[in-house]
């Protein structure tokens, strides 16, 4: 690996879901042999929407969002809060990396240690989600299944850490009521402090675009927001499924997101059967006709299309063989970071 880019696991879960969930959702990741990369990050998101940031390099917890100086105005101790304790964690994550690597006989070389965490509201219906995920060396290592209230191990070097953390049931019981209880909380706040961000709907421009002629079409919508979107091709009124790829929902460096769809159409039909159909709640459907004047082709350069990608998937979801941290009962505005417990380590050590 000579590069590495941060990940954002953007919209995990919830593309296609409706415009009144909301979530947050918190990624550590820890590294080594990674050079010119801080050895540790950690990013806060609401709704897909990056508001907080920390890495090894600043050491300083930092707001990404204008509506954030409410946070700090209601609690001007939070950032050095979670500044405190996002430094625990780097100082966990460093030693158990550390402990990973003795478990994947590993010396040398690069590797990453994930954790993600976080969960979902419906403030229609009031159903509540929560998920807790590790990972290493960008494949899943551990997860929580809030359900069931057990650890799930898809690594052999995963299954110690799966039976210490069953049998810990005073921690199950933590986890529960903060996924549940207590990070649903967090997430009622920050859409409040937000609302006029990010409760906007904003409505993209949809282009089509052709490499070749032998080229599929490719129905490209950017700059909507929220990202709980659909683009799909229609043929005479009805959805298509075959020959038609989608693409992923990704952002944008506005903080806006895009995506596309392309088609095969069939050489030989009309192609104004064919339409492009781009659908956001709150927002009245976008529909583009395929037009073969319409289309803006790269053929003269064999150039491909042009979409910007801001953020790369990096790895799966989060490992555990990293210091696992304890959440203690909130005081009244306590940021919603788990604080770190150095008797983690001792935990996770499999010689323990």
């Amino acid at each position: 690996m000579r590069t590495l880019v941060f990940v954002l696991l953007l919209g995990t879960g919830l593309h296609g879901a409706a415009a009144v969930t909301h979530s947050m959702k918190y990624f550590y990741t820890a590294s080594s042999g990674v050079p010119n990369f801080p050895e540790f990050v950690t990013v806060g998101m609401v709704d897909d929407v990056q508001m907080v940031h920390y890495d090894s390099n600043t050491k300083r917890a930092e707001p990404k969002q204008d509506w954030m100086s409410r946070v700090t105005a209601d609690d001007p101790q939070y950032l050095e809060r979670e500044t405190q304790n996002f430094m625990g964690s780097q100082q966990a994550f460093k030693v158990n990396i550390e402990i990973a690597k003795q478990r994947f006989n590993q010396t040398g070389g690069v590797h990453i240690v994930q954790w993600m965490y976080g969960c979902e509201w419906d403030d229609v219906t009031g159903e509540v989600n929560g998920f807790m995920q590790y990972g290493y060396d960008g494949e899943d290592f551990i997860s929580f299944d809030l359900k069931m209230l057990t650890w799930i191990a898809p690594k052999q070097q995963a299954v110690i850490t799966k039976h210490k953390w069953d049998e810990d049931n005073a921690q199950t019981a933590r986890y529960k009521e903060y996924l549940t209880k207590e990070c649903i909380d967090w997430v009622k706040k920050y859409v409040d402090y937000g609302r006029r961000s990010l409760l906007r709907t904003e409505r993209p421009s949809v282009s089509l675009l052709q490499k070749t002629p032998s080229s599929p079409v490719s129905c490209h919508a950017s700059g909507f927001y929220p990202d709980r979107a659909t683009l799909i091709w229609r043929k005479d009124g009805e959805e298509l499924h075959e020959d038609v790829e989608l693409g992923e929902i990704l952002p944008n460096h506005d903080g806006t997101f895009q995506t596309s769809a392309d088609l095969k159409p069939s050489a030989s039909e009309d192609w104004g059967k064919y339409e492009c159909v781009f659908q956001l709640s709150g927002v009245e459907d976008i529909v583009t006709k395929l037009d073969k004047a319409a289309i803006r082709s790269n053929e003269k350069n064999s150039v491909v299309i042009p979409i910007i990608v801001a953020v790369v998937v990096l790895a799966l979801v989060v490992v555990a063989a990293l210091g696992f941290v304890l959440y203690k009962k909130n005081k009244a505005k306590r940021p919603p970071s788990p604080v770190s417990n150095p008797e983690v380590m001792e935990q996770l050590n499999p010689q323990a």
